[in-house]
C-alpha cells in the first residue's frame, strides 16, 4: 500500500517504532515512509489511537516498549502479514483484514452467548477499528 509523497516519489506503508519522550518505544506503528526524502506520516486510521496512547503515557513516561498491535487492530493485521511474509499490498491486506474480522465476529458471538457485555464492547471497538480503515 502506498501513496504519493509531496516530493513526487512514493510513500510506502511500513511498520515503524515511534519513540515518545526519549523513553517509551511504541513498536509496530503503521507509517507511510518515503525512501527518497525521508518523510514519515502516521497512517491516518491509527493517528487518533496513537495520540491517545501518547497522552496516556504523559510527558515523562517510564522506560518501556509498547506493542501498538495490542492497541489497534489495523496494526495487528499488518504485523500478521509481516509474520506470514506477505506483502503489504491491497489484496493481501484486504484478505488479512477479512480473516481478522471473522475471528472477532466469532468471538463476539461467544461473548453474546455468555452475556459478557464488557467483552462485547471491547470486540465492537476492535471491529470498528478495522472497518474504519476502508474510509481513511
Amino acid at each position: 500500500m502506498s501513496k504519493r509523497c509531496p516530493c513526487g516519489h512514493v510513500l510506502n506503508l511500513t511498520l515503524r517504532t515511534v519513540i515518545h519522550a526519549r523513553k517509551a518505544s511504541i513498536a509496530n506503528v503503521p507509517v507511510y515512509t518515503c525512501a527518497v526524502c525521508g518523510r514519515n506520516e502516521v497512517f491516518p486510521g491509527v493517528r487518533a489511537e496513537l495520540g491517545r496512547l501518547v497522552g496516556e503515557l504523559g510527558s515523562d513516561p517510564p522506560l518501556q516498549t509498547i506493542a501498538f498491535e495490542e492497541r489497534h487492530e489495523w496494526a495487528k493485521v499488518l504485523v500478521d502479514l509481516t509474520i506470514r511474509k506477505q506483502p503489504m499490498q491491497a489484496g493481501a491486506v484486504a484478505r488479512q483484514t477479512e480473516e481478522r474480522m471473522n475471528e472477532l465476529l466469532d468471538l463476539l458471538l461467544i461473548a453474546s452467548k455468555i452475556g459478557d457485555e464488557a467483552w462485547k464492547a471491547e470486540l465492537n471497538g476492535r471491529l470498528s477499528q478495522l472497518s474504519a480503515q476502508y474510509i481513511c
